[in-house]
């Protein structure tokens, strides 16, 4: 029986898609064709099925035997519609299915369990992020996932493993199923953050031995990341938590375990990122600082020109006064010894200032 509390199951859409659109959503005006696919779990061991329409699934499900439908893009409304029918799956769960895109949740009302996620990747070029949509319907015998963008077949590891598998398959193992699912999109974020990892160690290398603003706008690029994946995480902390202290019958043992475990794995996610958040930040910094070490080089070069010229331009300054008695005027090596007396003057204070570290470049990497 359905207990909704108020408001539970209005679409709860994002102002904005948290990356860009994923290549699979340029079709049928920015969503994929809808396409279908069912595992019967049968008494002999699951099986695959791709069934053309409504019809085809109303002949294949059969009571007492649990059904995992895959709805592979949300194109075609009218046909999901058709083909949930069959399940008997209540209309008033679909809105945060259906519509794209939704805040991540997860939603318990008794006998149903809605989990919304988005599916993170790089694009072709790794400072891209791309996001679908991807939901889990869980019910009695029912288990239904919503893909926006899937690539290829729906969750291929562990359609595999299920067809590899003998024996029935207890209604409570959907539960297992939906963990699966559930932990298989949170565990594909580990690699991106390591990506991202080392290419802002990387950065930091470049800004100290050569800080461009190139450098710089990446930094802010792989933080703007960083902040969609921790925005992605940042719900399913307390609404995990929350799963968990109702024990929704839906759930087993095994199953309230995993989702435990689930919910260590989003702290872990959610610290992750935020390490990788204060890296970006200490490569803002190293960057301004290494900006400031060249300017304050640049100020020292001018200072050290400034203080050798400054006694030859005094010097010139007095032979270049107009008296007409000068004893210097007349004579013969006149200029010459100037010309050394200056030269002598220049050496020593240039020789004062290396001897006292100002020629030493304080920018060199060490």
């Amino acid at each position: 029986m359905l207990r909704p509390t108020p408001g539970a199951l209005n679409s709860q859409l994002l102002e904005e898609r948290p990356a860009s659109l994923p290549t699979q959503l340029y079709v049928h005006g920015g969503r994929r064709p809808s396409t279908f696919s069912v595992v019967l779990f049968e008494p002999t061991g699951p099986r695959l099925v791709h069934p053309p329409g409504p019809e085809a699934l109303q002949r294949l499900v059969r009571p007492g035997v649990p059904v995992w439908l895959r709805v592979m893009g949300l194109w075609d409304t009218d046909e999901i519609l058709a083909m949930l029918r069959v399940l008997a799956v209540p209309e008033m769960l679909l809105p945060p299915l259906l519509e794209v895109p939704q805040r991540p949740r997860v939603d318990s009302l008794g006998d149903a369990l809605i989990v919304v996620l988005h599916r993170l990747s790089f694009a072709r070029d790794p400072m891209h992020l791309i996001s679908s949509q991807v939901g889990f319907l869980l019910l009695p015998e029912r288990l239904i996932t919503f893909e926006e963008a899937p690539l290829g077949e729906a969750f291929p590891l562990l359609t595999g493993w299920l067809e590899k598998q003998e024996g029935a398959v207890e209604h409570r193992d959907l539960d297992d199923i939906l963990h699966f699912l559930v932990d298989e999109l949170l565990d594909e974020l580990f690699p991106m953050l390591e990506q991202i990892s080392n290419r802002l160690d990387d950065l930091e290398e470049a800004v100290l031995r050569n800080p461009r603003p190139k450098l710089l706008s990446r930094t802010f690029t792989h933080r703007s990341n960083l902040r969609t994946i921790r925005s992605q995480i940042w719900p399913l902390r307390h609404q995990i938590r929350m799963l968990l202290r109702q024990r929704q019958q839906l759930l087993g043992p095994e199953a309230l375990g995993g989702f435990q475990e689930m919910g260590e794995l989003v702290e872990l996610l959610f610290d992750t990122t935020d390490l990788l958040r204060n890296q970006c930040d200490a490569i803002t910094h190293a960057y301004a600082a290494s900006v400031g070490n060249r300017m304050n080089q640049v100020m020292k070069t001018l200072t050290i020109l400034t203080s050798i010229f400054a006694p030859l331009t005094f010097i010139a300054g007095i032979y270049g006064m107009n008296f007409e008695h000068m004893p210097e005027l007349r004579w013969t090596f006149g200029y010459a010894l100037c010309l050394v007396a200056m030269a002598c003057v220049a050496a020593i204070q240039a020789y004062w200032l290396w001897r006292r570290g100002w020629f030493d470049d304080w920018t060199t990497p060490r």
